[in-house]
């Protein structure tokens, strides 16, 4: 697509520089509509049918006195999903948490869909330009349905309503989906298809397992302690449900991230806590502790033991560990003196 770029000069004149000709008819309706210099940073949408920008500049017998970069919107080209959760078994609904976290946009999802033209421009979808449906082709026994709850009213790249949100219905059976989202442009009919995105079906939570990243720190270090939460059938379990109510405690560190009980989890069923090592005013001692993590709504849950080492910026060993050192080399040397003294005596 070449670069429109339009000059208006007083009277209102509009001269057409590289510009693809299907575009004539539509200068003075592009004219019009800026009304000189008003409205800067406009969009226009999709008239033509294709999206691309442009700039225009406007003047007094030759003289720029302003210009504009406008945006001209085409219709859906592409679809792009992302943020996909994980479904609980024989359910539809999706998770506003889930979308929270994920957008900042506490609405009921599983998913986001985000059309853009074929330009790369975001387009907005609400149902008078066209609807959403799964690709009948790509529903199976384990993800059997799409639907989309909330579909995007704004072209604005900073909004959280750019996004469609769409959730999906899983069977009885855990496993995997590649369902495939289609948009029909109410208009034209034309059809358009997202790539096949895995969608994952998974039970509630019964059991989980914590572990830090390393088994030795020094002080200052990043820390995370990761929990990762599994159904009766030892799947990771579904992110639908928040994981509830907890309690860690974690000698000589300092926590920079907490667990909400309100809070889900990760797409794979786990929780990622962050801690510093060392107090909030002075550094943690050197040796060797046990953390104790317990999350109180998995069913067979069962508290979890964290055992680490902590160490000193130089990777130097405690004061009582040196002093240990220190009298096992005294008694050393002794035996050694005795031996010499034994010798000695010999050879007398």
């Amino acid at each position: 697509m070449e670069l429109l770029e339009v000059v208006i000069f007083r009277p209102l004149i509009v001269k057409e520089f590289h510009v693809n000709s299907f575009i004539n008819t539509h200068l003075m309706q592009i004219a019009r509509f800026f009304n000189l210099c008003a409205n800067v940073g406009s969009t226009i949408n999709s008239w033509i049918g294709i999206g691309f920008s442009f700039d225009q500049a406007m003047g007094n017998d030759g003289a720029v006195i302003c210009t504009k970069t406008v945006t001209i919107r085409g219709t859906v080209d592409k679809l792009t999903v992302a943020n996909v959760g994980t479904q609980d078994l024989s359910a539809s609904a999706g998770s506003a948490q889930w979308m929270y976290q994920e957008i900042g946009l506490y609405s009921a999802g599983l998913f986001t869909v985000l059309a853009t033209d074929s330009a790369g421009n975001i387009v907005a979808t609400p149902a008078s330009i066209g609807a959403f449906s799964i690709d009948a082709a790509t529903a199976g026994t384990t993800v059997q349905a799409l639907t989309f709850p909330t579909v995007s009213s704004s072209n604005s790249s900073t909004s959280t309503s750019r996004f469609t949100l769409g959730s999906f219905t899983c069977g009885a059976t855990a496993g995997t989906g590649s369902p495939v989202v289609v948009f029909t442009n109410a208009g034209t009919g034309k059809v358009t298809k997202s790539a096949p995105f895995t969608a994952r079906c998974a039970d509630n939570a019964s059991t989980y397992t914590a572990s830090f990243d390393k088994a030795v720190y020094n002080n200052g270090d990043i820390a995370t302690l990761t929990v990762q939460f599994l159904d009766s059938k030892g799947n990771k379990a579904q992110n639908i449900t928040a994981y509830g109510a907890s309690s860690i405690t974690v000698p000589m560190m300092t926590a920079v991230s907490s667990a909400s009980a309100t809070s889900v989890t990760k797409a794979d069923g786990s929780l990622a806590l962050t801690y510093t090592v060392g107090l909030s005013n002075a550094a943690a001692s050197p040796g060797t502790y046990a953390g104790v993590v317990t999350f109180i709504d998995p069913a067979l849950g069962t508290t979890q033991a964290l055992k680490y080492s902590i160490v000193d910026q130089a990777g130097t060993v405690s004061n009582a560990e040196v002093l240990k050192s220190i009298v096992a080399l005294i008694a050393s040397i002794n035996k050694q003196i005795q031996a010499l003294q034994k010798l000695i005596l010999q050879r007398k």
